[in-house]
Parts: structure tokens; sequence; C-alpha cells
């Protein structure tokens, strides 16, 4: 989990570098169309030039719809990587927990405890502290209010995730479809939005590449996380990107946040740590 957290950290640097010759929506369109190609690789070597049966199935609309929000999440945080502090970014799409939380007893019939909601009010305090709308210029409490938004998106992910554990589904079909609907996506939206940015050197190539593959590292090695290891500890030690990202907002970006902001941060991420392994604990409830 730890070489997750360091390589979606790393991939958010990458990110955030790219922003200065590629718009959010391409790299939102590299970043998954390296992952779709290894995935298509990998399932074309074991099972020939009839791989492609093995991605459809009977909850294939469910893919879709997963696919979606996955590519809604995405897309949105790229977006708040580009223009707020990485650590930032990163803690306002790992809120998804406290959302989630809110979203339970509508989407997966659990009912979340008192002291749940209270983890709850207290993440959304951290929030509230974080994007600082008191003192916030609109341009980056906009930018802070996308991001919260990725993490909005990335809980009803993850309740798709659910629902396609629940029936038996395949993970690598789960990241088939989101792949594919992600690189559509992204590749339309950078279309209408000021075209495409040709890669003009190998640095830019090799950025681009770098995002892809650092994302699909992070997938396999969090994929792997959770297979081998104690649900609940992992589900903490998810939240290592956080620090990873702040260690190099600081590192590389020389980033300065009020000491509001990153109390906001250490209180939102205790939150998240207490929401996540609540829902783990549910999930790990089902099997």
């Amino acid at each position: 989990m730890l070489l997750a957290g360091a390589s979606f950290a790393l991939m958010g640097v990458l990110v955030k570098l790219g922003t200065q010759w590629f718009s959010s929506h391409e790299l939102v369109f590299y970043r998954s169309l390296v992952a779709l190609a290894l995935l298509l690789a990998v399932m074309t070597l074991r099972h020939g030039i009839g791989a492609g049966r093995h991605f459809f199935g009977e909850h294939t609309g469910l893919h879709l719809r997963r696919g979606l929000v996955g590519f809604l999440a995405l897309a949105t945080f790229f977006h708040a990587v580009a223009h707020l502090p990485l650590s930032l970014a990163i803690t306002l799409n790992y809120s998804s927990p406290l959302f989630l939380a809110l979203l339970m007893p509508w989407q997966l019939d659990e009912r979340p405890s008192r002291a749940q909601y209270a983890t709850v009010a207290v993440g959304f305090l951290g929030v509230a502290l974080l994007l600082r709308p008191w003192d916030s210029a609109p341009r980056d409490l906009v930018a802070g209010l996308i991001g919260l938004f990725s993490g909005v998106m990335a809980a009803f992910a993850y309740i798709h995730v659910r629902r396609l554990g629940r029936l038996g589904e395949p993970e690598w079909r789960t990241v088939f479809w989101f792949a594919a609907i992600s690189t559509l996506g992204a590749g339309l939206l950078a279309s209408l939005d000021g075209g495409w940015h040709v890669p003009a050197t190998g640095e830019h190539a090799g950025l681009l590449l770098g995002v892809g593959l650092l994302a699909t590292l992070g997938q396999l090695a969090m994929t792997r996380a959770y297979r081998k290891g104690d649900t609940v500890v992992v589900a903490a030690f998810a939240y290592s990107t956080v620090v990873f990202g702040s260690i190099l907002d600081v590192l590389i970006f020389n980033m300065e946040m009020p000491i509001t902001a990153w109390f906001g941060m250490l209180i939102t991420v205790l939150a998240g740590v207490a929401a996540s392994l609540r829902a783990t604990k549910l999930a790990r409830n089902d099997l």
C-alpha cells in the first residue's frame, strides 16, 4: 500500500508538471490509454485474439455506470491537481469515505452509526479549513469545490465496485471499462477544449507515459495489498498518498500553505481514515 501511495503521489507530480504543456483532459486521456493498452495486451496474451468476449457479461450496464462516475472522479481530480497544491487536491479527493457514509443508507442499505456521522461532521470541518472560503480567491475556491466533487464521484465509484463485487464480477473487467470510458470521455473533452497538443520532445512523451505507468503501478500495488494484507490496515495506509503528496509539495513545488490548511488536512485525513475503516469492515462482512 505504501508503494501504491508513493506511485499515486508521483503521478500527481507528473500531472502538475504536465499542465504546462497539456490540458488536464489530455492527461486523463493518456493516463487511461496506457492502462487500457496494458490490460488489452495482458488479456490478448492470456486468451488470444478472442480475448474481447471476456470483457462483456450480464452486468455490462453497471460497469458502464461505474466507468462513467470513475471518469468524472478522475477528470475532476486532475483538474484540481492542475490548479491547487498537490497535497490539497489529494486530500479533497480522499474525502470520498465521508461522502460514502452519507450515501450508504440510500445506495447500499447500510446505516452508519451515530459515531460515524460524528466522524463525517468532523471531516467536513477539516474540509472547510482546507478550502477556507472566507479568504480564498474565487478561482481557488472553484478549483477546491471541483476537487471536493472528485471525492463525491469517487464515493459513487466505490459503491458501484461494491455492487459489482457482490455480483461476482472480476476486478479486471471493472478496470477495463473504467479505462475505456475514461479514454473516450477524456478524448472527447480534449477535442472540445482547445484541441490537442502534440508532445514536442521526448521529455513530454516520457511524462505522459510516466503518468500512465505510475497510475497502473499504483492500481496493481493497491489491488495486491487488499488481496494479501489485512483490509483494515491497508485501508488506513491508503492515506499515505496524502503524506507523500505533502512531502513532494514542499520538496518540488516549494508550496506554502497557512497553518489552518495543514490543520484542516490533518483533520480530514484522520476523519477519512476512521470512515474508511468503518466502510472496509462493512465490506469485509459482505464477503
